[in-house]
């Protein structure tokens, strides 16, 4: 049997990149492999050894990417890792509100069509096959409605179908995806599951993705390799897998942290409005294209909503408008907190009352500060931290990081950590001054199944408070909490 990528023995050279034990890893033609495992575990660590990004002390890779003539990797590996689920191709200059300011956008700001053509022509030869191809995976995503807009204004599952599509453009022998179905809605996740089903049946494609959420395994995965506290398992095929697999937990966080969570004391300073949330006739705007339509809305205090809606239909968009970071909110007719918006208050105002956590701000945090710095910044509503907390505030945001199981953390980095382990910073970063408003944008992106019950438990503990009102949004209908009583449905216009 070709086996397509072999490590004997592997230790990364630099330490700071090794798994704890010397990795061994085989992959044979025809299989395709789920990497799954824990937050932290090191599963994309064994991605990057995979493809060459760490190099080892000795006993390099071994490559057969036959039938393919490429002999480099860098030729016949196409990696998409998390942050590419958020990432355009300038993110080094991206901000948090750059999604939703219209004075970015000028005559060279790329369409996403004209930035896939470039990509498309860079991979390979202008032919009749390939330009089928292409238009394949265009109707497949729903690509061809995208293509005229603008790079900086899509969405982050938008944003995942760009980056899927460029990968598969030049037709690698090996697809490496790090969790490939976040960020998608329920019907792109079927289309998705069957074009890769179709890539590895009919073009050779070897598929490999990273799953931190079990029950996302697809059905064309027919090995899988556990990643345990850096330790890389032997390769099963998915039957053995499936009868060994830990059933999700039915509640993860303890009684004694539910109760600490319900005791936590209110502050004088909080608002105790009626209507938290009331919209009137809203419509959002973007050259030709109409994002949100006429409309109305009320979110009164306690209410815990859930905000579903295809990629594109203008969720996150939403969700800008309330938090203060979408310029044309402010030609809207809003009401926040029972207080007109333009009476006077400024955004620093509203935004002290709301914790926020959203794929927009994981893409934009990207200060390599300590992660309770990164926590203490939510207390002052800053991407960075600009002000010394006092020993108290810290005292919080070690209680709130507590709570969310990474305590440990918080002398590391932020960008040291696992994209899963920086979810749950930001996250910690939303609870820690105990706002009135929740408002988590697919909060769950990225955690492993214990994490992600572990939030949910959260998050009802929390919203269970007097005077505590949520607005959710996620693709996925398990991932609500018990507490969510109504729901908004958006339909993309």
């Amino acid at each position: 049997m070709q086996t397509t990528i072999k490590i004997t023995n592997g230790v990364v050279r630099m330490p700071k990149w090794r798994m704890n034990h010397p990795v061994d890893f085989e992959a044979h033609d025809g299989e395709h492999i789920a990497i799954v495992g824990a937050n932290g575990s090191g599963k994309s660590l064994l991605a990057d050894i995979l493809i060459g990004r760490h190099p080892l002390l000795m006993n390099d890779p071994i490559y057969d990417f036959s039938p393919s003539l490429r002999p480099l990797a860098a030729d016949n590996i196409r990696y998409i890792t998390f942050r590419d689920c958020y990432g355009g191709d300038n993110d080094n200059t991206y901000y948090l509100q750059q999604r939703w300011n219209q004075q970015e956008i000028n005559e060279e700001t790329p369409t996403a069509g004209s930035l896939l053509e470039e990509e498309f022509l860079i991979t390979g030869a202008d032919s009749a096959e390939r330009r089928k191809l292409q238009q394949h995976i265009y109707e497949l995503f729903g690509l061809n409605g995208l293509l005229d807009k603008y790079i900086i204004l899509l969405s982050s599952g938008e944003l995942r179908k760009y980056q899927l599509a460029k990968a598969l453009f030049s037709s690698p022998r090996i697809l490496i995806m790090d969790n490939p179905f976040i960020g998608l809605d329920a019907s792109t996740r079927v289309l998705l599951t069957n074009l890769l089903t179709v890539l590895s049946q009919e073009q050779g494609i070897q598929l490999i993705l990273i799953l931190s959420k079990t029950d996302d395994i697809p059905p064309f995965i027919t090995h899988v390799v556990c990643v345990e506290d850096k330790n890389v398992g032997k390769s099963m095929p998915i039957s053995v897998y499936n009868t060994i697999r830990r059933p999700r937990p039915a509640h993860v966080l303890s009684p004694e942290k539910a109760q600490a969570i319900a005791d936590l004391p209110y502050s004088s300073a909080d608002y105790h409005a009626d209507e938290i949330v009331r919209l009137r006739k809203v419509s959002i705007r973007y050259g030709e294209r109409t994002i949100l339509r006429n409309l109305d809305w009320v979110v009164k205090n306690g209410e815990c909503w859930a905000l579903s809606g295809e990629n594109g239909s203008g969720k996150s968009t939403l969700l800008s408008l309330i938090c203060a970071d979408n310029p044309q909110g402010y030609a809207c007719d809003i009401t926040l907190f029972d207080r007109p918006r333009g009476t006077g208050e400024t955004i620093w105002d509203i935004k002290h009352h709301i914790g926020y956590v959203s794929p927009e701000m994981h893409r934009a945090y990207k200060q390599d500060l300590p992660c309770v710095r990164i926590v203490a910044s939510g207390l002052k509503d800053s991407i960075g931290l600009y002000a010394r907390p006092t020993e108290e505030e810290y005292l919080t945001c070690r209680w709130w990081m507590d709570i969310f199981g990474i305590g440990q953390l918080c002398d590391r980095t932020f960008l040291s950590l696992s994209s899963g382990e920086q979810r749950l910073v930001l996250l910690a970063r939303a609870f820690v001054k105990d706002p009135e408003l929740l408002i988590l944008d697919e909060p769950l992106h990225g955690l492993d199944d214990s994490n992600r019950q572990l939030v949910k438990d959260i998050i009802e503990a929390f919203c269970h408070r007097h005077n505590k009102t949520l607005i959710m949004v996620t693709h996925y209908e398990e991932e609500l909490p018990p507490c969510i009583s109504h729901h908004l449905h958006l339909d993309k216009n």
